[in-house]
């Protein structure tokens, strides 16, 4: 994943999931705990948010083709150690 992306996640991301994406004032981010979703799920939510949650849509900060390499990294690669 590009070091940007990876900068978006634990910055913007990391502010309510958690520096570590374990959780916070929004659920983690860890590949365990989104065991079950898609990664067309996920990248649905970062694109639009969640409606009546604190989920922002960050479409007009990802391009479209963004959402999805930060979907399959959450779901494959979000518990290694940094």
């Amino acid at each position: 994943m590009q070091a940007s992306l990876q900068t978006l996640l634990h910055q913007e991301c990391g502010s309510c999931h958690g520096l570590l994406l374990k959780g916070g004032l929004g659920a983690a981010l860890t590949a365990d705990a989104l065991r079950g979703q898609s990664a067309e799920q996920i990248a649905l939510t970062l694109m639009h948010g969640r409606p009546g949650t604190a989920m922002p849509a960050w479409n007009r900060i990802l391009q479209p083709a963004e959402s999805p390499r930060l979907a399959d990294f959450l779901l494959l690669e979000s518990d290694a150690p940094a």
